[in-house]
């Protein structure tokens, strides 16, 4: 029974594997809006748009003389202390100060009740 149910999910895991999309499918059109000047080249001559996206890099060839397929822009990200008390994730201990959490680079906030006040930043791309 037990091999049963191993080969199973076996094979699901292989099914979900193989329906990932390859490349960085998750690039957003600002990480592609560059200079013409600022393109790092990420293709070969002659690479076309679907090979180029399925490398996960960006493609525009309105302009000649420059690449047509670069790298994109890195995302833009930042660390911010969640509102939702409820989504809070325990950084510290019980009776931690302000000042001993933020040293642990955590956010802190004495309220409310019944939830971590020591607790971990989220980050958010912007």
């Amino acid at each position: 029974m037990v091999l049963k149910a191993i080969c199973a999910l076996s094979f699901i895991l292989v099914v979900a594997l193989s329906t990932l999309p390859e490349g960085n499918a998750s690039l957003t059109k600002c990480q592609c809006k560059q200079g013409p000047k600022e393109r790092k080249n990420c293709g070969y001559p002659g690479i076309t748009a679907a090979e180029c996206r399925k490398a996960g890099c960006c493609f525009n060839a309105s302009v000649a003389g420059v690449p047509w397929c670069f790298s994109p822009k890195a995302k833009k990200v930042r660390k911010v202390c969640p509102n939702d008390s409820r989504g809070r994730i325990n950084c510290g201990f019980p009776g931690i100060t302000a000042k001993e959490c933020e040293r642990r680079g955590c956010c802190f906030r004495a309220h409310p009740a019944g939830v971590p006040w020591c607790f971990y930043h989220r980050t958010v791309e912007e």
